[in-house]
């Protein structure tokens, strides 16, 4: 199972506030704006700015 798309549509970067897109694989999403991605675990998108990584 994977992130529902209805999560995804109000799903935002919690650093800049722009629209967050879930990346082909399933296991991230990624902000291009702030050039973050945020890790999925178990499903369940991890929205934490300390958890990102940059890209």
């Amino acid at each position: 199972m994977a992130v529902r798309a209805e999560l995804m549509d109000i799903l935002a970067c919690p650093k800049c506030k722009q629209n967050v897109e879930l990346a082909e694989d399933g296991k991230s999403i990624t902000c291009s704006a702030c050039r973050l991605r945020f890790p999925v675990r178990d499903d369940i998108p991890v929205m934490l700015i300390e958890e990102a990584e940059e890209f």
